[in-house]
């Protein structure tokens, strides 16, 4: 080692060292190394965008829709091309693994429109879960949201606790109703109250720390 990488003024001489740049004072030739700040944003995602940094077929991606936000922030799971709603993007990995990760089972919740009017039993399945190309679905929390008889079309409000691959509209299919618009409303406790479609905001520090006890508290459960 050269010696020009110093933690807390001390010289770095053996490979494979750790420090933190939150904690420790890190200087690479005499200048330090600053952590960078952790941003937590909620974006009310568009249909018709894509949950990525860029895209190769030039269709708009989330970032489009974060004016401001010189930090690079990646999306805390995915929402499909064609489903809108609430989605996290941060540059926390330690956040996004805790909120997305399989053992931790942070409810999302749905508003999903269907062809024709699902009945009891219908709901029933999904309450005591389906069964997927992928396996059994955990049970869901489904209810009616609204009925148009006219349309022969019904909104439910649907929560998971999983994040598989287009799992909602799966289920919805498992039991022979395919979705037509699909949004999500809620990440735990957080909702999109008084966000409008398209705009972003900060999470507040007490957002933040109830979406990772509310992981936390989901793995304890799930024990």
């Amino acid at each position: 080692m050269s010696g020009a990488v110093e933690v807390n003024g001390e010289p770095v001489t053996t490979l494979g060292t750790k420090a933190d740049p939150a904690v420790d004072v890190i200087t690479v030739n005499g200048r330090p190394i600053r952590s960078e700040k952790k941003i937590y944003v909620m974006l009310n995602k568009p249909k018709g965008v894509i949950t990525s940094a860029k895209d190769p077929q030039g269709r708009k991606v989330v970032s489009d829709f974060l004016p401001g936000i010189k930090e690079r922030v990646y999306p805390v799971g995915r929402l499909d091309y064609d489903t809108e709603g609430l989605l996290l993007l941060t540059n926390d990995g330690e956040f996004a693994n805790l909120l997305t990760h399989p053992k931790h089972h942070v409810p999302k919740t749905y508003l999903a429109t269907v062809k024709g009017v699902p009945h009891g039993t219908g709901l029933e399945q999904l309450q005591k879960g389906v069964m997927l190309e992928d396996g059994m679905t955990y049970p869901a929390d489904v209810e009616y949201h609204d009925v148009n008889m006219d349309k022969n079309e019904a909104t439910i409000r649907i929560t998971i606790h999983e994040g598989r691959n287009r799992q909602v509209r799966r289920m919805f299919e498992a039991i022979g109703h395919k979705v037509t618009r699909l949004k999500r409303i809620r990440f735990g406790e957080l909702g999109l109250e008084g966000l409008p479609r398209g705009k972003f905001r900060h999470l507040s520090e007490q957002e933040v720390k109830m979406l990772l006890n509310e992981a936390r508290k989901s793995h304890k459960v799930q024990k």
